[in-house]
């Protein structure tokens, strides 16, 4: 069976001349590709536009088009060059299967439905779970937990939550704050969980030291309400681990991250945006990794969103303008920055963002700093 939307990938790359300036074709595009299970609308865009970010652009100039985001294996795009760029369809039985996604939401599981990021005085403000059933020293499945200052019906469910990163802008020069973990702050009981994130630390640079953009908590249970009062009995439903003295209670988000994400650019880059932490490495990150932004909502950010991660250049000497016989003694200059890669915006909260690096050609690092996707 052959299906109309089977047109929907030429769809988002037509209209080659209208958008010429914008969105080109790359010189080295192939003659046809056919979807294939675990592509993406990015990687997909890759192959054939100079700036992949644009395909919705595209799409938005073609009515035909009523999802880009139903694209399945099996639909095939051909380009041909009679008088000039074009694009035409060969209609083909599409093997079963379904759309595929503009990133690959199954690897991102963690960072979509596990984690949120609070303002840190809030989170300080939060419910808590204050005792155990029989005097227990922990709480685990199918027993009573005691939580103090918790507003709620019986039979409202909650996500149980414990502190497990702050995150904080890059600044070299302030060092009002020291570093550390809401967690630590919350109380003695409330012991951290094991974080993702990793945040570098060098004598010349102090990463993580600037102010404080919020703190994230991972989920680590539910619980059902069973009776309310000043400490109201909860049900313990499910927990990836015990659940300790201390840890926070907070809403059930039943839709804590967007299905779609469309890649644009902003309207603009706020001031000392920059890569603050990233997750599964000790030094630095490449493609199909996450990282957080040192910006958010409240700076205009917003899903979808894509940036260009700029390196900064090294310092080295300069022995010609140094007039000095000792090299290491002579005049400084700074080189200027590179490109690096890439990072769309999948996950947003009010100071800090979550990101996946979509493409590169260097390594993306701690404190690099981001600019428009051009």
């Amino acid at each position: 069976m052959i299906r109309k939307s089977i047109g929907l990938l030429a769809g988002m790359l037509v209209t080659v001349a209208v958008y010429a300036a914008g969105a080109q074709l790359r010189s080295d595009h192939p003659d046809s590709y056919t979807v294939r299970k675990g592509d993406t609308l990015w990687g997909i865009s890759a192959r054939f536009l100079s700036k992949p970010w644009l395909w919705p652009e595209i799409w938005q100039a073609n009515p035909q088009v009523q999802n880009p985001h139903l694209i399945y294996p099996g639909d095939v795009l051909n380009l041909s060059f009679i008088n000039g760029p074009r694009l035409g369809l060969q209609p083909r039985v599409r093997a079963e299967g379904e759309a595929i996604p503009a990133i690959p939401l199954s690897a991102l599981r963690m960072f979509l439905k596990e984690t949120r990021v609070l303002n840190s005085d809030e989170v300080k403000q939060l419910p808590y779970v204050v005792g155990f059933e029989e005097a227990r020293l922990r709480g685990t499945v199918g027993q009573n937990i005691y939580v103090r200052n918790l507003k709620a019906d019986p039979g409202q469910r909650w996500a149980i939550v414990r502190p497990s990163h702050t995150f904080r802008g890059f600044n070299e020069d302030d060092h009002s704050e020291p570093y550390g973990l809401v967690g630590h702050e919350l109380d003695n009981e409330a012991s951290i969980v094991t974080t993702p994130w990793r945040e570098e630390f060098r004598n010349d640079h102090h990463y993580g030291r600037g102010k404080d953009l919020g703190t994230e908590v991972t989920v680590i249970g539910t619980a059902e309400t069973l009776r309310t009062g000043d400490i109201s009995t909860l049900l313990l439903l499910d927990s990836t681990l015990e659940i300790h003295k201390g840890d926070r209670i907070l809403p059930i988000d039943d839709k804590p991250y967007d299905a779609y994400y469309y890649p644009h650019a902003p309207k603009a880059v706020p001031d000392n945006s920059r890569v603050i932490a990233f997750s599964d490495a000790m030094d630095s990150v490449g493609q199909m990794q996450v990282v957080a932004l040192s910006i958010g909502a409240k700076d205009g950010v917003e899903n979808g969103q894509t940036y260009s991660v700029m390196h900064p250049g090294e310092t080295i000497n300069d022995d010609v303008a140094s007039d000095s016989w000792r090299r290491d003694m002579g005049k400084s200059v700074t080189l200027p920055e590179e490109f690096a890669g890439h990072v769309m915006v999948f996950r947003t909260f009010d100071r800090v963002s979550y990101a996946l690096v979509m493409d590169g050609i260097k390594p993306v690092s701690m404190g690099d700093r981001l600019t428009m996707p051009e």
